[in-house]
């Protein structure tokens, strides 16, 4: 009698799986010195492309609800407090502190796997503390990011596209 092939899982047979999952083994061993995370290299869309375009000025901005006197990120489509749809991009001083942090150790980020682990931090800009922006800190080692220290934004650019984002820095 024959022997019947195996199904393939969500229709990807097990040999890929295998050369896939053995070639993120390789890379992540030849990354492990790598001291930076390589930006995802967003694609702004007519909603944020205010944001970004100001992000490749190297200036931050973000929305604002003249009504309710509120900084608001993400970007959308209207005041979450208040409801106010006419919202306005503000320049913000890109100073402010970090409010928290975790240290990431297994990302479903295929991209980032080789610089795990790495810190998340969130920030809180000095304008609108309710306000929280997220960051790698690069150069901050790991599990040692201290909390309420002030930071900077900087603006680094994206390989993929060239596009800039906003990361964070401490000020020294």
């Amino acid at each position: 009698t024959k022997k019947r092939a195996r199904p393939a899982r969500n229709g990807v047979d097990s040999h890929r799986i295998q050369a896939v999952t053995g070639a993120t083994r390789r890379r992540r061993a030849t990354c492990l010195a790598r001291l930076d995370l390589p930006k995802q290299s967003p694609i702004p869309s007519d909603f944020d492309k205010p944001f970004y375009d100001a992000c490749n000025e190297e200036r931050l901005v973000v929305q604002h609800c003249a009504a309710c006197n509120r900084y608001q990120f993400p970007p959308r489509a209207m005041c979450p407090r208040c409801g106010n749809p006419n919202l306005a991009w503000q320049p913000v001083s890109g100073r402010g502190w970090i409010r928290g942090r975790v240290v990431v150790y297994d990302t479903p980020v295929s991209a980032l796997i080789p610089g795990q682990p790495f810190n998340v931090a969130s920030i809180s800009l000095e304008e609108e503390p309710d306000l929280t922006m997220l960051s790698h800190l690069p150069g901050v080692p790991v599990d040692q990011v201290p909390i309420g220290a002030a930071v900077e934004v900087m603006f680094e650019t994206t390989p993929a596209t060239g596009q800039k984002v906003p990361e964070w820095r401490l000020v020294e």
